[in-house]
């Protein structure tokens, strides 16, 4: 028999094209699929003759799931469910107990199921959180100096902690946590892409920070990868950093979507955040104000020399797919982006777009702004 594979969280862009790419794969002979509401679009239909697919709606924080593992005998878990928003509801407590309940439950019913031989879980590099005197490059094994405080990443630390704690009661289960850089893409319908769609920037005065972005083409084929035995020579089980090559300053992002910036002190930026927030009109938490300050870098050693994939796109490649995508800004992006790439190239590598250090460096430190 093939493989039998439960995924959460399919109404979602990417887990409905995590879907539609796994029923195309050999060797697969069903895919069931669970979210609390149905898809908002029809499910893809692939061309080829493809793996049958049956969608369960249902709310993982009930233990209902435990029966679909049990009635379809679910092999293979994958769990792309913890998210930064909820469907349908805004309101955070909702979401953190979707995300922190609803894995303790999906967990509990993995546990009691022994025909389950695999889970992967889809997480953020947001666990290492965002400060001023991080490490220039996190590694999976990196304690960060300050864990976030609230929100998605602060969910997301404490799903891996379930996760660590399934792993040891069940060693025969496969585990793999995929910690994933801020996925952008033409379709990308994150909180970070809304503030990017947003008119004019508002920055933080005195930061221009680090970011890392991967393309949700790189994304999927990743969580394919880690939900199929792995390939000779790689290892697809432990905790991955998931992100493309290089990195972008803020500013860099801004000139190459042609979108002006709004610098302002941080009690500023913060107050407009929460208004943002309270009135629906962004999502911009705490924690994406963390990292538009401070900024946040991975290191993607083990995800290609032990996982065994290299992402197609580098980070400002994934970008410049996203904002490709976008509506046109206020300023000529072409132009911008070609007078300060020559201006880099002029002043050698190491101030090129998307240059990444080959080895750490110091920490991040805030520009101070100029009186």
């Amino acid at each position: 028999m093939g493989m039998v594979v439960l995924v959460t969280g399919v109404s979602r862009r990417l887990g409905a094209r995590f879907v539609a790419e796994l029923r195309r794969r050999p060797g697969v002979d069903l895919v069931v699929g669970v979210d609390v509401q149905p898809p908002r679009s029809p499910v893809e239909e692939p061309a080829e003759p493809a793996a049958p697919y049956r969608f369960q709606q249902l709310d993982l924080r009930r233990p209902a799931v435990a029966r679909v593992i049990a009635e379809h005998r679910v092999d293979t878990v994958v769990h792309l469910a913890v998210s930064a928003t909820g469907l349908g509801s805004t309101n955070r407590a909702a979401v953190k107990e979707s995300n922190v309940i609803g894995t303790m439950q999906l967990l509990g019913a993995c546990q009691k199921a022994p025909g389950v031989r695999r889970l992967v879980v889809k997480s953020t590099t947001g666990v290492y959180g965002s400060a001023p005197r991080d490490p220039a490059v996190f590694t999976e094994r990196t304690q960060p100096k300050n864990l976030p405080g609230g929100g998605f990443a602060k969910d997301a630390v404490e799903v891996e902690g379930y996760v660590r704690g399934f792993a040891r009661r069940r060693p025969d289960v496969a585990v793999t946590v995929l910690r994933f850089a801020n996925i952008v893409g033409p379709g990308a319908d994150t909180p970070l892409s809304e503030y990017f769609a947003m008119p004019v920037l508002p920055t933080v005065l005195g930061y221009d920070p680090r970011l890392q972005f991967v393309h949700e083409d790189d994304a999927l084929a990743v969580l394919v990868r880690a939900a199929e035995e792995p390939e000779p020579g790689t290892v697809n089980t432990g905790t991955f950093n998931v992100a493309g090559e290089g990195v972008l300053l803020l500013s860099q992002c801004a000139r190459r979507l042609g979108r002006p910036t709004l610098p302002l002190l941080l009690p500023a930026i913060s107050w407009m955040a929460g208004l943002a927030r309270r009135t629906r009109m962004v999502d911009f938490s705490p924690e994406q104000l963390r990292l538009l300050t401070h900024g946040r870098v991975v290191d993607t050693t083990a995800l290609r020399d032990t996982f065994g994939y290299r992402p197609r796109f580098t980070t400002p490649e994934a970008f410049a797919d996203f904002a490709a995508a976008q509506s046109t800004g206020l300023l000529p992006p072409e132009r911008l982006t070609a007078v300060t790439d020559r201006l880099g190239a002029l002043l050698g590598p190491e101030h090129a777009p998307g240059a990444h250090p080959a080895h750490p460096g110091p920490p991040n430190r805030p520009r101070r702004p100029r009186s």
